[in-house]
């Protein structure tokens, strides 16, 4: 992708290209404290489009090395592009310094979380990339189409870091009303069915979190990963006090940390300024995961999880194909 994007219908045909071109129509989400370099390595070589998180690297400095190691892996891995998220609410205090880096690096796709895609779009088309916003609502998909974005990434219940309120269903059919353009499907997507549903639905593509937090390519610590292996939704709590936006928690870790019920309940404050990585915030002492945690059964590759995925993706697609094929033949000859 080198040449501007000069419309938005090629634009949308570019997304389109990108996920029927890759192994699944899948992304992994960009983690935060979670999806590293190696991770999104891995995604690449595993036929999907990976995903890095700029406020993951400790400083600049970091953040361009890690776009260095994934701007080289991907020229081996050329079938799908890599993509960088960036927050883009006005309390970031990186985000000039993250957006110089992006225009050297050029990753293909740009995805913008907790504010307007507006900040980055006349540079990111300036190079020909593609730039796709994360939404919680229907009213946020408008405004970010207004802005010009891409791509919709729509985070329904269920997610893990960073959740939406709407059940996946009415979500996607509310925007397909008034956007025909691209559509990921975010929130507790955990198998092949469940990618195959997106689709039937109207999604043109999923993006996956919970099920690769648990692979050893990730930068979580091990007993992260056991605790997602012993984990199953009941274990989870939603709560925006932690991070200042909704979001589902492990209980272990909320306890750990010294939350109480009532903290849980009151309302956080969004605050992305100074270092984030590094800073004593009150995320880095609990950790996340979707309503898809108990489909983490075991620390499975990247290579693992994709293989299955597929494997099952596949299974749903010859399922689908034997029912049509009988409802055919049962309704053959049926009177109009």
């Amino acid at each position: 992708m080198n040449a501007p994007i000069p419309n938005s219908a090629s634009a949308h045909a570019a997304l389109r290209a990108t996920f029927s071109a890759a192994r699944l129509p899948l992304m992994a989400a960009p983690m935060f404290l979670v999806s590293g370099p190696e991770l999104v390595c891995a995604s690449l070589s595993a036929g999907i489009v990976g995903t890095y998180a700029a406020p993951n690297a400790r400083n600049i400095e970091a953040l361009d090395q890690a776009l260095a190691q994934i701007s080289a892996h991907a020229k081996d891995s050329p079938t799908v592009p890599w993509a960088l998220n960036m927050i883009v609410h006005s309390s970031y205090d990186r985000f000039d310094a993250e957006m110089a880096l992006v225009e050297r690096y050029r990753p293909g796709i740009v995805t913008t979380a907790l504010g307007s895609p507006r900040r980055v779009l006349d540079r990111v088309h300036g190079y020909g990339g593609l730039v796709m916003a994360d939404v919680i609502s229907p009213a946020l998909a408008r405004k970010a189409i207004e802005a010009g974005v891409d791509g919709l990434v729509l985070v329904s219940s269920g997610a893990g870091g960073h959740t939406g309120q709407y059940h996946p269903f009415p979500f996607l059919a509310e925007v397909r009303e008034f956007w025909d353009g691209p559509i990921g499907l975010a929130g507790a997507i955990s198998s092949g069915a469940h990618i195959r549903a997106a689709q039937l639905l109207g999604a043109d593509f999923v993006v996956v979190g919970t099920r690769l937090i648990a692979t050893p390519e990730s930068m979580v610590p091990q007993p992260y990963r056991d605790l997602l292996v012993a984990s199953r939704m009941e274990d989870l709590a939603l709560s925006s006090a932690v991070s200042g936006v909704p979001a589902n928690w492990l209980k272990p870790t909320l306890e750990a940390a010294g939350f109480t019920p009532e903290q849980l309940k009151a309302e956080g404050r969004i605050d992305f300024s100074g270092d984030i990585v590094a800073a004593p915030k009150a995320w880095k002492d609990v950790w996340s995961a979707g309503h898809g945690v108990g489909a983490v059964r075991t620390v499975a590759t990247v290579a693992q999880v994709v293989a299955e995925l597929e494997t099952d993706y596949i299974a749903c697609l010859r399922d689908e194909q034997a029912a049509t094929a009988a409802l055919i033949g049962r309704y053959a000859g049926s009177p109009a």
